[in-house]
């Protein structure tokens, strides 16, 4: 099939089947992929004062946390829920990835991307892996990956208890909640080394800070915390 049978089979695909926008619902149109080219432009993005001022402010007391980096801007039944929604509970881990690979590519166009050794995702508990099919921050870790270079694993830190949603606790409760519940399933993989650590949403930094105590124990260097959104 040439190259003009095949726009004119996908456009005919496109009226049986028409391929939605994950964070807009308007038709997607010709090659576009997931996010329409609109809202990939006007998605909210978080600006840089607020990552430096507010966000690194959620784990003060950690030297080791060198900055943190989060995306898109969240607001509830906002395009960036959409997207999160689509990306957690629809089954479309693609648009992790897609998110990922927007994000290095505009940090490395401001040239503020981290040189790290080791990209690492916050995980779920076999169980919620299993009833999801797959972990939404694995996406977004490959997606970062796929353009940085820097390798990535979504075996190095492990969830080992299980824990029901965090939604309508307080911060210190969450804190509590997560304490004891990550490992490091091989210490010598992260011991000296920089690791980018990315999870989905940033909200009280609860289930990152669980993470990063026992990456610090198991001797970790440096860390840059990275996720697909936060509130601001």
């Amino acid at each position: 099939m040439n190259a003009k049978l095949a726009l004119y089979w996908n456009d005919f695909l496109d009226i049986l089947f028409p391929r939605c926008c994950e964070a807009c619902e308007t038709a997607l149109l010709g090659n576009e992929k997931l996010i329409c080219t609109a809202c990939r432009i006007s998605l909210p993005r978080i600006d840089a004062g607020f990552q430096k001022d507010v966000l690194r402010g959620k784990f003060a007391g950690n030297s080791e946390v060198q900055e943190v980096f989060a995306f898109l801007a969240f607001t509830k039944k906002g395009r960036v829920q959409h997207l999160l929604q689509a990306l957690k509970y629809k089954g479309v881990p693609e648009v992790g990835i897609l998110l990922g690979t927007m994000m290095v590519q505009e940090m490395q166009e401001r040239k503020c991307f981290p040189e790290a050794d080791l990209i690492l995702s916050v995980p779920l508990h076999p169980k919620r892996k299993a009833e999801r099919g797959y972990n939404q921050s694995d996406a977004f870790a490959e997606g970062l990956s796929e353009i940085s270079g820097v390798p990535w694993s979504g075996v190095v830190l492990q969830r080992t208890v299980y824990t029901k949603t965090q939604t309508g606790k307080s911060k210190i409760e969450r804190r509590e909640t997560m304490q004891g519940v990550f490992a490091v399933n091989s210490p010598e993989s992260v011991a000296g080394k920089k690791i980018i650590l990315v999870d989905d949403v940033l909200t009280t930094g609860a289930t990152l800070q669980g993470c990063i105590d026992v990456l610090i124990e198991s001797g970790c260097r440096s860390l840059y915390i990275m996720t697909l959104a936060a509130a601001q």
